[in-house]
């Protein structure tokens, strides 16, 4: 009887080991599966990571491509946007009856003559919103000797309304990798544009 009792006990604990060993393996395989769950949303955070560092080498300021363009300027010449890419471009719209406008003309001279690190554009728009037709334009700009401003025609508004151009003057700041950061209505010192652009790529 006593063998009996002594085996049952022993059964009993050899049960018990048993229960214990396969509860310790059972947890030893779910924190393995967790490490692996963990390390599996790591590696793909990374590949995330370096998809979004490799998006930021092509676009490294913030807002949308600037709107491509390909104009004349006074002398014939096509001026295109999307060959300057790499390059920070300032554009500023104007019209020739905008008062504003022909007030800062001295001071957009003066920026256009400069080395900046940017280049100096401007845009005018033919038979468009009360503006001068192209030859009126072009033999009264002639006469007023700015030598270093560029202005490039846009024809009846097109580029303009791409731009969404409520006013004038109106500039456009776009960085070396083409995107537009920045429209500012209204006249902006020499002073202001280079600041703008010193804090853009």
């Amino acid at each position: 009887m006593k063998n009996i009792k002594y085996l049952g006990v022993v059964v009993g604990v050899s049960l018990v080991a048993i229960g214990i060993a396969g509860y310790v393996k059972s947890k030893k395989t779910s924190v393995n599966e967790k490490i692996n769950i963990i390390g599996s949303e790591n590696k793909n955070t990374e590949d995330e990571t370096g998809d979004m560092l490799e998006s930021d080498k092509e676009n490294i300021n913030q807002g949308d491509i600037a709107p491509d363009f390909e104009l004349k300027d006074l002398d014939g010449n096509i001026y295109k946007l999307s060959n300057n890419k790499g390059k920070k471009v300032y554009v500023k719209f104007w019209a020739s009856w905008c008062s504003i406008c022909l007030s800062g003309l001295d001071e957009l001279n003066t920026l256009a003559g400069e080395n900046n690190e940017f280049q100096v554009i401007t845009v005018v728009s033919p038979g468009f919103r009360g503006e001068k037709n192209e030859e009126e334009f072009k033999k009264w700009f002639s006469g007023l000797k700015y030598d270093n401003v560029t202005v490039l025609l846009d024809e009846d508004g097109d580029l303009t309304n791409k731009y969404q151009v409520r006013g004038y003057p109106t500039s456009a700041v776009i960085g070396s990798d083409g995107i537009l950061v920045k429209t500012i209505l209204g006249h902006t010192s020499n002073e202001e544009i280079k600041i703008q652009f010193s804090n853009i790529k």
